[in-house]
This record gives structure tokens, C-alpha cells and sequence, in this order.
């Protein structure tokens, strides 16, 4: 029998034991146990919309499992990890914490849901079918060796300083106008990432006009939770007036040579499966697929008792 408690702001205890958790899961995955949008509200211990479903055995005191919801500007965010030694045939586990989880988004007035599941398995395709949700959304993770041998021209960047922010913001959100996780950044969103232990503000790379306006960035983050360290492109952000001056492959290049400068070597990033120009532009670069990262997405229904606005 498997207990769950909602959690719906997160003390101090309770971030370690979620953090515990995570850190088992990662050493046998290789990867996150949960999304960087999803820890960030788990450490600021849980903001409007947000909500943490604690998995515990019936009799046992430690976690086995847990959830989380974060309501979005324009859908709900659902992610969970089961400890390694507590992942059964069956995922009832799993199943427990998603069907709970949309439980809570109903109560709360339901609507869209993207659940992420790194490295998905066909029976965790039909798990999270049962829960009511179908495939959605695939991002790549890709990688390269580093250096990387390339003669194409780098443009001349320099880094983030204290009072770009707004300039940057402007530019993110018109780059990604429609982007589910990318787009609609504010201060808060931006200055959150910026005060994580990997936030290195030389990696964060602007190009701007001749008449001082900012045109691109590339933000770079290196992780050193992987087997090796590695380093990411972050976010390439093209003001979408000039997109098609290839200025993205040139900020690509000049975050793989400041990764190249710092020691680092190999690559990282993602792109959504579905994105054509961005996938063939990795692949001429020399990155190759790692490993699928899925979304499934549902619409959560208003309950039939709610009160009529």
C-alpha cells in the first residue's frame, strides 16, 4: 500500500528529502530526476499553482516517490521520480502520484497538462495512457566532442552585464513568442536562473548591431552532475526580424569555443524533434542524438461542481 501526502508549500526538510531522492534516481539514470522549471519552484518551496505529492510505503518513514504540478501562464506542468529500489513491473507507484497529481489540477480548475518523462519506454507510453494523457511533445538531447573544427567567421560578443536584462527579456520573448517553456520569461524567471550554483555570467554571450541594439545570445551552462562534465547551449535566442542571416550557427560556435576554452570536452543541447531548420543545423555541426526526452499532454477537465464565474 502506497500513502500520499499534498504538499503545497515545501519546508526545509522537506526539500532535502525530495533532493535525496532525486540524487538516488540521477546516479542510476544519468540524467535530471527533475526539469530545471520543476526544481526551481521545489527549492523556492512552491509558488501559486504549485503543489508536491510525497509517495511514502505504508509503515515506512523514507520516500519513495514524489510529484510535482506548477500552473503555467497557459498550462499546468506534471513531472514525478520513483526511488530506483521501488520501481515495480507495474509503476503502480507512478501511477499513483500522476492520477493523484491530476486529481489536483482538476481541483484547481483544471486545463492543459504536459507531463516530461526522460527516456521514455513503450510501457511507460501505456502507463501514462491508462492515466489519461497521450504523447506529445519529443525534445532531442544532442551531443559533439569538443573542440569542434568549423571556419565559419565568430562574431564579436561580449557577456551579460548587470542592466542587460530587460534588453535580453525583449529579445527571448520574440524569439520565443509561442514556446511552451521558453517563452513569456520575466525578471523573476531570469534572475531565478541566474542565482543557481552553475549561473557563470562569461558563458552568457550577447551580439548586438553596430548601433549598440542586442541581435542574439547564446547562453551557455555547464553541468557537472553528468558522468563527465559537459557543457550545454543553453538558449540561442535570433531576433526573429534577422533570423535568416545565420546568425544562430554562429552563436552555436561561439558558445562550443567558450566551452573549449574552459576545459570542457564534449557538448550538449536540445531541440524539439519537430523543429526541421534547428535539427539540420546541429547535425551539420556535428551533434548526434543522446536520448529522447517525451511530453505528454492531456486537457484536464473543469469539475462538474465548480462555481460558475
Amino acid at each position: 500500500m502506497t500513502d500520499i501526502e499534498v504538499k503545497r508549500r515545501m519546508g526545509e526538510d522537506d526539500i532535502a528529502e525530495v533532493a535525496s531522492l532525486a540524487h538516488a534516481a540521477e546516479k542510476v539514470d544519468n540524467h535530471p530526476a527533475l526539469g530545471e522549471h520543476a526544481w526551481l519552484d521545489l527549492v523556492l518551496g512552491g509558488r501559486h499553482g504549485f503543489a508536491g505529492f510525497v509517495a511514502r510505503k505504508s509503515g515506512m518513514g523514507h520516500i519513495i516517490g514524489y510529484a510535482q504540478v506548477t500552473k503555467g501562464p497557459t498550462s499546468w506542468g506534471l513531472e514525478f521520480v520513483v526511488h530506483p529500489s521501488h520501481r515495480d513491473q507495474d509503476m503502480s507507484t507512478a501511477r499513483a502520484l500522476i492520477k493523484e497529481a491530476l486529481k489536483e489540477i482538476e481541483s484547481q480548475g483544471g486545463g492543459h497538462v504536459h507531463l516530461w518523462v526522460s527516456k521514455p519506454q513503450a510501457s511507460v507510453d501505456e502507463m501514462i495512457k491508462g492515466c489519461g494523457l497521450k504523447k506529445g511533445r519529443d525534445l532531442l538531447q544532442m551531443r559533439r566532442p569538443l573542440p569542434i573544427v568549423d571556419n565559419t567567421p565568430r562574431p564579436k560578443v561580449r557577456h551579460f552585464r548587470k542592466g542587460d536584462e530587460a534588453q535580453w527579456l525583449d529579445l527571448n520573448n520574440r524569439a520565443f513568442k509561442n514556446h511552451p517553456e521558453q517563452g513569456n520569461w520575466d525578471i523573476e524567471t531570469l534572475e531565478a536562473r541566474q542565482g543557481e550554483a552553475w549561473y557563470d555570467e562569461s558563458g552568457f554571450l550577447l551580439l548586438e548591431n553596430e548601433a549598440g541594439r542586442l541581435i542574439a545570445s547564446c547562453w551557455t551552462k555547464v553541468h557537472d552532475d553528468y558522468e563527465s562534465r559537459i557543457g550545454e547551449i543553453y538558449v540561442i535566442a535570433v531576433d526573429p526580424e534577422i533570423q535568416s542571416q545565420g546568425l544562430g550557427k554562429k552563436m552555436v560556435l561561439a558558445g562550443l569555443d567558450w566551452m573549449e576554452h574552459n576545459g570542457l570536452k564534449s557538448a550538449m543541447l536540445y531541440v524539439d524533434a519537430d523543429n526541421a531548420p534547428a535539427l539540420k543545423l546541429y547535425e551539420n555541426l556535428g551533434f548526434s542524438l543522446d536520448h529522447v526526452d517525451r511530453a505528454y499532454v492531456g486537457d484536464v477537465p473543469t469539475p462538474t461542481n465548480a462555481p460558475t464565474p
